[in-house]
């Protein structure tokens, strides 16, 4: 696992996740109204939508509220306009980051992420200086006990995924992006309990942090991102050993 997706796990366990439930909520009805008034709200015939809900689902949003989320994207339901763009930039020690942020006031949201990175000791960059380090997939995390390797390899590969990997206490499954619900599906139907389930953004290439000082600066900025109500998510190529991630977050 890479050190940005293990140190997501870390916090976790540890119950920052609960105490942001809320924000957490407030950013998936945003995705699932984005999602509905691009490609529709028939959920089946939307896999965009399709995944945010399952999301949605897996972090216990109510089900009135996924539905009506819909139909403020689908305009049955007055609401807010929200447009996507995506920041790139750099925090400390050259880490590539990229920031997707859902906003009603591009101009407003642009300066304030820009101040995010200057204030923590990173650097906004020109869209494209950053994004062709990562490629879009599917990421599906699992907990060791879940199922044995050959198990998950008979359904998940079956399925589509693209790689099953060993990451300690966890399985990691990748996939294309268009592959991940038929694999999670595919998961699900075999009674096999899944920790997540997202499309997200992996990096190609990484900076190892192999000092805890480098690895807080880093992670400073990656946190006051992710604190922006109009960020979605945060993406980031750096690694950090897990002795050194485990000592940042104790």
């Amino acid at each position: 696992m890479s050190g940005h997706s293990k140190w997501h796990s870390i916090k976790h366990k540890k119950g920052a996740a609960d105490k942001a439930r809320g924000k957490l909520f407030a950013k998936l009805i945003r995705q699932i109204e984005v999602a509905a008034r691009e490609g529709g709200g028939e959920v089946d015939a939307n896999p965009t939508l399709r995944t945010m809900v399952q999301k949605a689902r897996d972090a216990s949003v109510p089900t009135d509220t996924i539905k009506n989320a819909i139909k403020r994207g689908t305009g049955e339901l007055e609401g807010v306009r929200y447009e996507t763009v995506t920041y790139e930039g750099y925090a400390t020690n050259g880490v590539a980051v990229l920031a997707e942020c859902l906003t009603d006031n591009r101009n407003r949201t642009g300066q304030e992420v820009k101040n995010v990175f200057t204030r923590n000791g990173g650097s906004l960059a020109e869209p494209g200086a950053v994004s062709w380090q990562f490629e879009r997939k599917g990421v599906i995390i699992l907990e060791k006990a879940a199922a044995t390797e050959d198990d998950l390899m008979l359904i998940a590969l079956d399925a589509g995924a693209e790689d099953i990997t060993d990451q300690g206490d966890a399985w990691e499954v990748t996939t294309g992006p268009t592959e991940l619900h038929a694999v999670r599906s595919a998961i699900d139907a075999a009674g096999i309990a899944v920790t997540s389930a997202d499309l997200t953004m992996l990096a190609t290439t990484t900076v190892a942090l192999g000092a805890e000082a480098d690895a807080r600066a880093v992670l400073r900025v990656i946190d006051a991102l992710e604190e922006h109500d109009d960020v979605q998510n945060v993406f980031a190529n750096f690694d950090i050993p897990d002795e050194v991630l485990e000592s940042v977050m104790a």
